[in-house]
């Protein structure tokens, strides 16, 4: 199991959609306050990179030597269309300085030095320390799990689906009564995938690969093994 962490960072790296929120700002659109690019540095401080005349970028000037508090939220949403698509959010505050010199023209690298983190996903809420979260890694498929996801759900449905055999939750019967099997998120540990019944009841099942994958090639065999087990 991935820890709070490495859940948090993965966020982080991922593309999902997020907006950062310092303390006083008003008037601004949501839109205004989503990043353009963020990345972790070595120390764990977050970089973000928005427009120089963005309010963001004004509050951080006119905050100058006084401490700006500011919060990064991070909605993660389903790559694929499924019951209940938002799969979880994190919400990272600290400290929010400019950073100079770090941007190409018409944009500002911000920096949010981290006081605390949560992460409220798949896994379950839990509080993420700043050392803890510097020196976590965000998982190898990052990425490309958009993708994937995908790829499965439009490619592999009958393979997806297959997966039914291998839940007892659903009893005698297999997949009888499923109305869908969608693939819901994919890590380097597993598989997990939303059920449907036919009176729209939903619960995931979580399929964990035999050793966790750190890449691509070693996906592709974890996902045929898989496959080739709920074809038993």
């Amino acid at each position: 199991m991935p820890s709070a962490a490495e859940r948090t960072r993965t966020l982080v790296h991922s593309t999902c959609s997020s907006v950062l929120l310092p303390t006083g700002l008003e008037g601004a659109r949501p839109e205004q306050l989503v990043p353009r690019l963020r990345n972790v540095g070595p120390e764990g401080d977050l970089f973000l990179l928005f427009p120089a005349d963005s309010p963001a970028v004004r509050a951080a000037t006119h905050a100058q030597d006084d401490e700006l508090s500011a919060v990064l939220e991070i909605t993660d949403v389903a790559p694929v269309s499924v019951p209940h698509r938002i799969r979880g959010r994190a919400w990272i505050t600290g400290w929010l300085t400019r950073v100079p010199g770090l941007a190409p023209p018409g944009s500002m690298t911000l920096r949010l030095e981290v006081n605390e983190a949560y992460v409220d996903d798949l896994w379950g809420a839990s509080a993420v320390e700043p050392e803890a979260f510097a020196a976590a890694e965000p998982d190898p498929l990052v990425r490309d799990e958009s993708e994937l996801l995908q790829h499965l759900h439009a490619h592999h449905g009958e393979q997806v689906r297959s997966l039914c055999g291998l839940v007892a939750r659903l009893g005698p019967g297999g997949d009888r009564g499923t109305a869908s099997v969608t693939p819901l998120a994919l890590d380097r540990f597993g598989l997990r995938v939303r059920f449907r019944d036919t009176d729209g009841r939903c619960f995931d099942a979580r399929f964990e690969f035999p050793e966790p994958v750190t890449g691509l090639g070693q996906l592709r065999r974890a996902m045929r093994r898989l496959f080739e087990a709920a074809a038993d």
